[in-house]
């Protein structure tokens, strides 16, 4: 019995994690509610929880804040080019829907604005994971964002699955999170750290977390360096 009550057992790890991401989740909370800090607030969630996933993280309220306070200008500009590129997909959808046009054109229409709308939204997924880890400017994080994407399909597909069913089973079986009552304790930190997963794989091969095993951190990689083959990559400024 004293053994499922050691620090190290599974129980114990799982609680530490459990009040881990419930921190996270109310620090991420608390600093988008201005709404225009959403961006910072999106990039320290996904740093905090990327760190989550390899167990770099000491302190959650200190590695969120650090980067919320780092991030604050370059994610408000990032969180309002995605407000405005998620805006061109919607202008597109209200056009294609309200567009009187043959069947032919309309088919057509409707083809191209969802490719674009899934290109849009799987860039969107990318880029506060990305501006978390790699330094860049605005202009080479939404660049590079876009072509990790579309070199990670399936990496992108799976975030997106996990984002759109936490949200789908939330609005249609709203018991499942207590009517809301799970979001506001962990689920906005616990959609992050299982997208995070993904997001560690995908960055560890381009050198910003070391591979897991025993003596991994004896030559890490620094992490805030941009992936070594793909353009628009330069120094940490």
């Amino acid at each position: 019995m004293s053994s499922l009550f050691s620090p190290y057992s599974p129980l114990s790890r799982f609680l530490g994690k459990l009040a881990d991401l419930m921190i996270l989740n109310l620090l991420f909370i608390a600093t988008s509610l201005p709404i225009v800090t959403l961006g910072a607030s999106l990039t320290a969630l996904h740093d905090t929880a990327m760190r989550l996933v390899t167990d770099e993280c000491d302190s959650v309220s200190k590695r969120y804040l650090d980067t919320f306070r780092a991030n604050l200008k370059q994610g408000t500009i990032l969180g309002l080019a995605c407000l405005g590129l998620l805006a061109v997909v919607g202008a597109w959808w209200v056009v294609a829907e309200n567009l009187n046009v043959s069947t032919p054109v309309r088919v057509a229409l409707w083809v191209a604005v969802i490719l674009f709308g899934v290109r849009v939204i799987s860039t969107v997924m990318f880029i506060f994971p990305y501006q978390a880890t790699f330094e860049n400017t605005p202009l080479e994080v939404l660049n590079t964002s876009r072509r990790l994407s579309a070199r990670h399909p399936i990496s992108s597909l799976t975030v997106a699955l996990v984002t759109v069913l936490a949200v789908m089973v939330s609005i249609w079986y709203p018991i499942v999170v207590g009517w809301g009552i799970a979001w506001l304790a962990f689920g906005f930190a616990a959609v992050a750290f299982l997208n995070s997963i993904t997001f560690v794989q995908v960055f560890r091969r381009y050198g910003a977390f070391p591979e897991p095993g025993p003596d991994t951190f004896e030559s890490v990689p620094d992490p805030r360096h941009p992936p070594k083959d793909l353009p628009h990559a330069h120094p940490p400024r």
